[in-house]
């Protein structure tokens, strides 16, 4: 006989996996670039066997599909690489969670069980689309901006390019200004609220806190100033093999703040995934953030929350979310799109520019054929390759979603849901131009930096520091994964609400303004 209490436990528990099994199956729909280059040369295929630049083996790409249809550790193992680099994690999209709903049933649609309105994860740009070459465009951009400080954007004459080209680009999915024009102090920003407000750094990767009595004064290590990779034929196709090229990061000796895309991309080049919201967790606590208001301890002068709604609960809520969007973002990574990296993108761009071009079935659009951000790589490079920031390139993983970005919208959700979104924070602040000091933010928005506009400031920052400003995610990888992290999020969430002891009503505002209301009433 059960005691009353395991009772309870198995009827939450039950009531809890009945509920998310009865959420339909979404349909998960591809650009189609697989079934439409027979070559696969629109597709994912890095450090599997390659016959060319741009060409994977046939027979060896044979090997992955094959793998991914099989969804066993063996099939794997089978798997025809092209040097000793490992594929990254290709089965973690295969577990199953105990919490919330199964990575099957986000996809191209709306997710109303879990208070998302929008298509949760659509297909990706197709390779031959304008905008796919909209975003290749902006990844070549930003490959020259990297060691430019953002608060120098405005002055600089390259950023004026950047913003001049994109704003012609009707397929550009960057914000833009009250008269619908893309400026330098918008460059690599994301769409969501609060995020064009400010410095382009988040209040909560600059702030100083502590872990406990530990310091934290977030400075950080980074990498020297123009030292790029992978911009000729023969590094490039050692990469996409999977062969170590030997090269390795330039370690910048002075900590600095982070200022730049390539600070931010070495921030997120070794970051654990969740880091940057576990700080920003310490942070919130150093300002004295208060708790969302609908947090049941509110008010209460005879008691405090701690194992839940105190800071225990934060910090294990963070970390348990960080696992259930990583893995769900690599089912869709690796069962569903394969989408391959912006570095085999400028590679076909290469191939057509160089004159190499009827070697490969896939083409891509005009605009960043015809880009001036192009020209200008090539220039400063003497090839057309996408420079990257790291020696080894992307990870081996598909690009679409992206990791960083699911783990960031998960995480911030959580934060949304213990923390008071409209608190505006203090004393803002902003790095010198070099990264070696903090100086007080002054800009005429100063009181208008929110707990909410930074927790999303910051998902991009980081999502794009390890994407756009690095050159291995495209703009597209990131929307859609901070939307697939918010969604996990919060239907774990729902799903944890029922199991607190606490009556409770907690509303948050999710990614595009709107609000979710988590309760157990």
């Amino acid at each position: 006989m059960f005691d009353s209490r395991v009772r309870q436990s198995f009827a939450l528990r039950l009531e809890a996996a009945t509920r998310d099994a009865l959420i339909p199956v979404p349909p998960h729909t591809t650009n189609g670039d697989e079934a439409r280059y027979p070559d696969k040369s629109g597709t994912y295929s890095k450090g599997v066997l390659q016959d060319g630049i741009g060409l994977v083996n046939p027979l060896a790409f044979q090997t992955l599909r094959n793998a991914i249809d099989t969804g066993t550790f063996a099939a794997f193992e089978s798997v025809i690489l092209g040097g000793t680099r490992t594929l990254n994690g290709p089965l973690a999209g295969n577990a199953f969670s105990l919490e919330g709903c199964d990575d099957v049933q986000f996809g191209n649609a709306r997710s109303p069980a879990n208070q998302i309105s929008q298509v949760v994860v659509p297909p990706a740009p197709a390779l031959a689309s304008a905008a796919y070459g909209t975003e290749l465009v902006e990844l070549y951009w930003a490959s020259l901006l990297r060691d430019v400080a953002f608060t120098d954007y405005a002055s600089n004459p390259t950023a004026a390019q950047a913003a001049a080209e994109l704003d012609t680009m009707p397929t550009y999915a960057g914000p833009r200004n009250g008269s619908g024009h893309v400026t330098p102090d918008l460059l690599f920003r994301g769409p969501y609220p609060g995020e064009t407000v400010g410095p382009y750094m988040s209040q909560l990767h600059l702030i100083p806190t502590y872990l406990g009595t530990q310091p934290i004064s977030q400075q950080l290590v980074t990498y020297l100033a123009n030292v790029d990779y992978m911009n000729d034929a023969t590094t490039y196709q050692q990469v996409q093999n999977g062969i170590n090229t030997g090269l390795q990061n330039q370690v910048d000796p002075q900590l600095r703040y982070l200022h730049n895309g390539r600070d931010l991309g070495a921030y997120t080049h070794l970051d654990v995934l969740f880091q940057a919201y576990f700080t920003a967790f310490l942070v919130l606590n150093t300002i004295g953030a208060p708790r969302n208001p609908g947090n049941p301890y509110v008010g209460s002068t005879k008691q405090n929350g701690f194992g839940t709604f105190g800071g225990p609960d934060v910090a294990a809520s963070l970390t348990a979310v960080a696992r259930l969007a990583l893995n769900s973002v690599w089912y869709q990574k690796w069962a569903i799109h394969l989408r391959h990296r912006p570095e085999s993108g400028g590679a076909i761009v290469r191939q057509i520019l160089t004159g190499h071009g009827g070697t490969l079935q896939g083409h891509v659009n005009n605009n960043v054929l015809n880009s001036r951000a192009v020209q200008s790589s090539f220039n400063r490079y003497g090839d057309y390759f996408l420079s990257q920031a790291f020696p080894e390139g992307s990870p081996t993983h598909p690009a679409y979603p992206t990791g960083h970005g699911a783990v960031a919208g998960a995480c911030i959700t959580v934060l949304k849901f213990f923390f008071d979104g409209n608190f505006v924070i203090p004393n803002p602040v902003a790095p010198s131009s070099d990264g070696l000091s903090l100086q007080p933010y002054t800009g005429g928005d100063a009181g208008q930096i929110t707990v909410n506009g930074e927790l999303n400031k910051i998902a991009s920052n980081i999502s794009f520091g390890h994407g756009i400003h690095s050159g291995i995610h495209w703009r597209s990888d990131t929307f859609s994964s901070i939307q697939l992290g918010e969604a996990v999020a919060i239907s774990m969430l729902q799903d944890r609400a029922r199991c607190y002891a606490e009556r409770f009503t907690v509303s948050l505002t999710k990614i595009d303004g709107t609000t979710a209301t988590i309760s157990n009433q």
